[in-house]
């Protein structure tokens, strides 16, 4: 693939990203006709997530009818080309309901299994993160690099829980480990804004098990190319939980990945 492809995939993710994030921002305060659940009663999706998907897949479709499509909330198809889209049409559902400031369109192309193009637009804030695999992270246009911290005692790290109830025990007894050996942690509800704001210096380092392909995808590619060191799940070799995404400056990695083990050992592995 080609920087003239990779800027098409790029400023067609963008376009739609921002479409969505329209559509959500004219329905947030608007009652809601359709809030169900998914994986538990507290994993809830309404027809703004839905709305969204559709607003999305439908764009995709036009721009690139030929292209694989992996989508939350259900739309998914077989494509011809080598790339696929892979989209969280409103990540931080929850914190959307609720009206609290922390939710997102994520959008990402893959090519051939590898992510190419990562779109996270913050349609609160008015802010968009990007990034070209080999090519750097931006927001809003403006080159972004992590925030150079290489003290984890003294660190700001970001985390988020699952849906079901054993699993966020679980989470919570990792917490206990890391909580004393940082400066703090923040729990936000949209794990893509939290790679997002590792890779401009907004937190430190994040960690969180469990998450979906469409979580991390976009998120995940801005942060490695703001210069995060990043963890997906699939890795066995490094000792924590393979379905673990973790990402920190790099000056933090081995602190950060020595908490990490210790704290999921504690637990028999997590």
């Amino acid at each position: 693939m080609d920087d003239l492809d990779e800027d098409r995939l790029l400023h067609l993710a963008i376009d739609l990203a921002r479409e969505a994030g329209a559509l959500l921002l004219e329905g947030l305060h608007r009652a809601r006709t359709e809030v169900d659940t998914k994986s538990s009663r507290t994993d809830m999706v309404t027809e703004m997530d839905l709305a969204s998907e559709a607003s999305i897949v439908a764009g995709l479709r036009r721009a690139r009818p030929h292209d694989a499509i992996l989508g939350e909330e259900g739309a998914a198809s077989e494509g011809t080309t080598g790339v696929r889209w892979v989209i969280d049409p409103l990540d931080g559902t929850t914190n959307y309901l609720y009206g609290f400031p922390s939710f997102a369109v994520s959008i990402a192309a893959e090519r051939d299994g590898h992510t190419v193009v990562g779109v996270v637009h913050d349609p609160l804030h008015v802010e968009t993160f990007t990034a070209v695999a080999g090519r750097g992270a931006r927001r809003n246009g403006q080159p972004l690099r992590v925030g150079g911290a290489t003290d984890l005692g003294t660190s700001l790290v970001g985390t988020g829980f699952a849906y079901q109830a054993g699993r966020r025990a679980l989470q919570a007894a990792v917490l206990t480990t890391v909580l004393p050996a940082v400066r703090d942690v923040r729990r936000a509800g949209a794990a893509a804004l939290d790679l997002c704001w590792v890779a401009c210096g907004r937190l430190d380092a994040f960690y969180e098990q469990g998450l979906a392909p469409w979580d991390r995808a976009a998120g995940a590619l801005v942060a490695a190319e703001a210069g995060a060191w990043v963890r997906v799940p699939g890795v066995t070799a490094d000792g924590l939980p393979e379905d673990l995404t973790a990402a920190c400056d790099p000056g933090l990695t081995e602190q950060f990945v020595a908490l990490l083990t210790r704290a999921h050992s504690d637990l028999g592995g997590g």
